[in-house]
């Protein structure tokens, strides 16, 4: 997350959308880089964070509601993102999907766009 740094091209009134899994090769740095994400994703101005996970997403998802984030949104795996992701995206929203490879976000990305979801 530390690349997005804010330089896209967004349509007037779209929302900037981050759907964060969990990193899963941190070790002793887990639950403070976790945190770290959901105070970046206040300070990028992201509307909505939608985590994806359990006990580190749930970290990352507090923080950047402390941190200010005005929406946020928790869930536990990836095909129950991209059934709430379908029902609340609108035209001109931008989605920002990131997580380890182990979390396989690739396949909300695959879910949103039409394409056939596939596994490791």
């Amino acid at each position: 997350m530390t690349e997005a740094d804010g330089d896209t091209t967004e349509a007037a009134g779209s929302r900037r959308i981050a759907v964060l899994g969990e990193m899963l090769e941190l070790g002793d740095e887990s639950v403070e880089a976790h945190r770290e994400v959901g105070r970046m994703a206040a300070e990028y101005g992201v509307d909505l964070v939608v985590t994806v996970g359990d006990g580190l997403a749930k970290q990352l998802a507090l923080t950047a509601g402390a941190a200010g984030v005005p929406d946020i949104a928790m869930v536990g795996d990836n095909a129950t993102a991209a059934a709430y992701l379908k029902s609340i995206l609108r035209p001109g929203d931008v989605v920002l999907v990131k997580a380890s490879r182990g979390g396989q976000l690739w396949q909300i990305a695959q879910a949103l766009t039409g394409q056939p979801i596939t596994g490791l």
